[in-house]
């Protein structure tokens, strides 16, 4: 009997702090994971550069596909990456990487198509809706390095992954204390988007601000935990734990934002078939999700509160989910 020749897949998802590759083998249309790796965004000048090492690490293999998410918009194949100093072109990168179909893709877009494909198991209940799970369009939302936004759009009978650039649309203040925060952030960037809040620098900077507002003075070992690289895990880490009242308010302010952005997203997207939440933050800060205040300030949308009550709304515990998404479309091209 004859059988498909197996087919080697590189795919990637290239973020603002880390890129993770993934190698795959094809058969009969069914991905088998070769070799997967995570590396720091900065360890090479180039993504060309990082891309290359993994395929010589793995002794020299040439995939017959690639498929690269990568956080920021692709347009007519290439994409200024809105983290990293990168350009990055589809045609030069699959010359340079001997690669014959090379394609780009938003991240979010990525993990949008790859999330629907993850077990129930993979995600954490926030709403749970009355709403079929699935049937309409699915909005996806990622707090991480940056805010990502992307859909599932859904054409009756199956869904098609859709990119946006939403975090870079304007933040919506709700309050009095947003209005606050609104303008201390636009003293320091000018325009504030949504991804100038809801996101890792996002949360350090409510923490700095509110910080300053209260005038206490910040306790040193949390000043040495934030000295160590990375101050919205820190300020997350102690807010969770209870240890420092300001972390605990950053915390509930970035929560209450978080949910608000979500609830905007779902409108947008007409989310019937629902909202994820996806990207690193949101697994690490379950708990405080699962509190009052995410949901309060999801559904408060005036009337349209009860539609975004029907919907469901998870968080999507899976670690790569992009990766999959990629994976997958870079196994369509074959």
């Amino acid at each position: 009997m004859q059988t498909d020749p197996a087919s080697i897949i590189l795919a990637a998802d290239v973020g603002g702090t880390n890129t993770r590759i993934g190698l795959y083998r094809s058969a009969r249309g069914e991905l088998e994971p070769l070799e997967t790796r995570v590396v720091s965004s900065a360890s090479e000048d180039t993504l060309e550069g990082i891309l290359g090492t993994f395929l010589r690490d793995v002794g020299g293999a040439t995939p017959d596909s690639a498929c690269l998410a990568i956080a920021g918009p692709v347009v007519d194949g290439a994409v200024n990456v809105t983290n990293l100093p990168w350009q990055v072109e589809t045609r030069a990168l699959a010359g340079a990487l001997s690669i014959p179909s090379l394609r780009l893709m938003n991240d979010l877009e990525a993990a949008a198509l790859g999330m629907h494909h993850l077990p129930a198991d993979s995600f954490a209940i926030l709403q749970e809706g009355t709403r079929p799970a699935g049937q309409g369009n699915v909005a996806v939302v990622a707090a991480g390095t940056g805010f990502g936004e992307a859909a599932l759009f859904w054409d009756g009978e199956q869904h098609h992954p859709m990119a946006t650039e939403g975090g870079h649309t304007g933040y919506a203040p709700r309050n009095e204390r947003d209005v606050a925060l609104w303008r201390h952030l636009r003293e320091a960037h000018g325009r504030v988007s949504l991804e100038r809040v809801v996101s890792g620098p996002g949360l350090a900077a409510i923490y700095a601000w509110l910080r300053t507002e209260s005038g206490t003075p910040e306790p040193s070992a949390l000043s040495d935990r934030i000295a160590e690289g990375d101050a919205a895990a820190a300020v997350a880490e102690s807010g969770l734990a209870g240890e420092d009242p300001v972390c605990a308010d950053a915390l509930a302010l970035f929560v209450e934002s978080y949910g608000a952005a979500a609830g905007d997203a779902a409108l947008r997207h007409l989310a019937l078939g629902g909202v994820i939440l996806a990207g690193g933050i949101a697994p690490k800060i379950l708990p405080a999700l699962r509190g009052p205040s995410f949901l309060e300030a999801f559904l408060d949308k005036g009337r349209f509160g009860a539609l975004l009550g029907a919907l469901r709304v998870a968080v999507c515990l899976a670690p790569n989910p992009a990766l999959e998404g990629a994976a997958r479309l870079a196994l369509r091209a074959l």
